[in-house]
């Protein structure tokens, strides 16, 4: 017995083991921190008349952001748009931002969308100016909003007018609705009153 002990003290003392000698002994840390990402609060945008608007003055609300245009077979939704702000307005606000980058369907300035979008649906949700929503020239908040690195939820663009964006009251980007999902479905309206 005497002898094991022996033997295996002058093995254990004459072997080494350098790859052994790098591992720790303390436990490992675990990433536990999710990556930083924006909110939508960290923009300033232009309304439709070219004023800026910081959009952390919506703070504390549901923002639905929407790409619209005049002339397109979504147009119409311009109504349900209005009716959703107008019904819910304590729960959310709506931030239309007309684009031209599909079909050429909002080819109109700033005053003739505004006036178009009063005019013809009694618009009273803000309005933004023209923006591009998708390809080299796409606004900042757009960029944003598609780059799911960034926003932390939502990783689509626009794929044609009437996308809608919702965001949660601390700016935070929750889903995207492709232009085919009303504003007024069941959908859209269970998703914002939650």
């Amino acid at each position: 017995m005497k002898a094991f002990v022996i033997l295996g003290t002058l093995l254990a003392g004459s072997l080494s083991f350098p790859h052994l000698s790098s591992i720790s002994t303390t436990p490992m840390a675990t990433e536990t921190t999710a990556p930083a990402t924006g909110t939508v609060y960290d923009f300033t945008v232009n309304d439709i008349t070219g004023k800026p608007v910081k959009l952390s003055q919506y703070k504390g609300k549901k923002l639905l952001i929407v790409n619209t245009a005049s002339e397109c077979g979504y147009t119409p939704q311009y109504k349900e748009l209005e009716e959703l702000y107008k019904k819910h307005g304590s729960k959310v606000t709506v931030l239309g931002f007309p684009a031209n980058n599909f079909g050429g369907q909002e080819p109109g300035t700033n005053e003739q969308i505004s006036s178009f979008c009063e005019k013809n649906f009694g618009v009273t949700f803000p309005l933004f100016s023209k923006v591009s929503v998708k390809g080299d020239d796409t606004a900042p908040l757009y960029k944003f909003l598609a780059d799911k690195s960034r926003n932390g939820a939502v990783g689509e663009a626009p794929s044609w007018n009437f996308c809608k964006y919702l965001v949660d009251e601390q700016g935070r980007v929750v889903a995207f609705y492709p232009s085919k999902v009303k504003p007024m479905s069941e959908e859209l309206v269970a998703a914002i009153l939650k």
